[in-house]
C-alpha cells in the first residue's frame, strides 16, 4: 500500500480545482481498505473517500487520508432467463460498466449513460436521468463498517432510496465505504423513451433501430449537446436537484408564470430547476474564472483557475435570488467540502 503526502487533488475532481490531501493511498481491494482504515486510525488522520471526484467542490485542502477507490472488476453472480445479476467493483467508471453491460445484452442501465462517476457513488446518490433510477436495477452492495473494519452487505430497503439520495447521504453518512454493487439487469429490455428528447433523438440513429446501443447513443447524443466535457471544462453535472413544492404553490406560481413547466409526483410537482435559473436570468453568466454553463444553467464551471470557495458563494448567490424570485430554495446536488 503506497501512501503520499502532500498530493494535489486537481486532478482528481472534476471542477479541477487544485486543493491537496495531506496524504493520499489508492486501494484496489477491500482488505486495502481495512489497511487505510487501521493507517487512519493509528495516527489519527481523518478520512475521506473519493471515486471519481465528478460530484464534489473543493473549497480547502484536506487534512485526511484520501482513500482513493480504485477496486475493479465486473462479475456475474447468478443468471435465470429474464435476469442476471452483476457484481461491480466500486471502483469502476460508471460508463465503462454501462457499455459493458450494453455489449452484454443487459438492459437497464442504458438510459444511464454517460453519467460521470464511479460505481460505488451510483447507489449513494441513487444516480438517475432520462427516466431511469439506480434503485430500480439495485440488488444488494457491500460495504465496510468504518469502525468495526467489518465487511456489512445493505438491501435494497436497507439503502432507503429518494430522489438522488440514501441512507448513506445521511443517517450513515461517513460510516462505511462501499466496496461492491450487485445490480440485477434485464435480459429482455423494457425501453424508457419518453423523457426529454430520447425518442426524437434516435429517430435519427441508425434509422431508429431500437436497441440498447442505439438508446445509449442518443442518450450521449443530448447530455453532449447539453453539458460540458469535464475534461474541457471543469463542472461536477447539475450543482442543484429539481425541487418539489405543493400543488397549491405550484397553482400560484402558474398564475404569475403560465409557460412553467411541472411534473406531478408522490408529493408534489416537481419543477426543473433549469428552467428557474434560465428564468432568473444566470444561464450564461461569467464571473472571472467562473460562471454558469451558457448551454445548460444547472451547470457551475470553473473556466481555469476558479476557486471552490467562488463556485460555492456563486451557488449561494443563485440560491438566494431563486427563493426571493420564486419561493423555492434550491438544494445543491453537488457536495461542498
Amino acid at each position: 500500500m503506497n501512501i503520499r503526502k502532500s498530493v494535489s487533488l486537481r486532478g482528481f475532481n472534476t471542477f479541477g480545482i487544485d486543493k491537496s490531501a495531506s496524504q493520499l493511498v489508492q486501494v484496489t481491494t477491500p482488505e486495502q481498505v481495512v489497511q487505510a482504515l487501521e493507517y487512519a486510525k493509528k495516527i489519527n488522520l481523518p478520512v475521506f473517500v473519493l471515486g471519481g471526484g465528478s460530484n464534489i467542490l473543493l473549497t480547502q485542502d484536506l487534512n485526511a487520508l484520501v482513500i482513493k477507490m480504485e477496486i475493479k472488476g465486473v462479475n456475474v453472480l447468478k443468471e435465470t432467463n429474464e435476469h442476471v445479476w452483476v457484481r461491480v467493483g466500486a471502483g469502476e467508471i460508471w460508463d465503462e460498466f454501462v457499455q459493458k453491460a450494453i455489449l452484454s445484452n443487459w438492459a437497464g442501465v442504458e438510459n444511464l449513460s454517460l453519467i460521470p462517476g464511479t460505481v460505488g457513488a451510483s447507489p449513494m446518490q441513487n444516480i438517475g436521468a432520462y427516466g431511469v433510477e439506480i434503485k430500480e436495477v439495485f440488488d444488494h452492495l457491500e460495504a465496510v463498517d468504518r469502525k468495526t473494519m467489518k465487511t456489512v452487505t445493505f438491501d435494497h430497503a436497507r439503502c432507503e432510496f429518494g430522489y438522488r439520495e440514501s441512507i448513506f447521504k445521511n443517517k450513515l453518512k461517513d460510516l462505511y465505504i462501499i466496496t461492491h454493487v450487485v445490480y440485477k439487469l434485464d435480459k429482455q429490455p423494457t425501453f424508457r423513451l419518453d423523457y426529454g428528447a430520447v425518442r426524437e433523438t434516435l429517430s435519427n440513429i441508425n434509422n431508429g433501430v431500437l436497441s440498447l446501443s442505439n438508446v445509449s447513443k442518443a442518450i450521449v447524443q443530448i447530455r453532449q449537446s447539453k453539458l460540458p466535457d469535464p475534461a474541457v471544462v471543469g463542472n461536477a453535472g447539475s450543482f442543484f436537484k429539481n425541487p418539489t413544492i405543493g400543488l397549491h404553490r405550484f397553482e400560484q406560481l402558474r398564475k404569475l408564470y403560465p409557460e412553467i413547466p411541472g411534473y406531478t409526483v408522490e408529493n408534489g410537482v416537481k419543477i426543473p430547476a433549469a428552467w428557474l435559473l434560465e428564468k432568473a436570468g444566470w444561464k450564461g453568466k461569467t464571473f472571472g474564472e467562473i460562471g454558469v454553463h451558457p448551454n445548460q444553467p444547472l451547470v457551475l464551471v470553473n473556466y481555469g483557475k476558479g476557486e471552490g470557495s467562488a463556485i460555492r458563494d456563486l451557488s449561494v448567490q443563485i440560491q438566494k435570488d431563486i427563493e426571493e424570485k420564486f419561493g423555492i430554495l434550491l438544494r445543491h446536488e453537488v457536495n461542498i467540502i
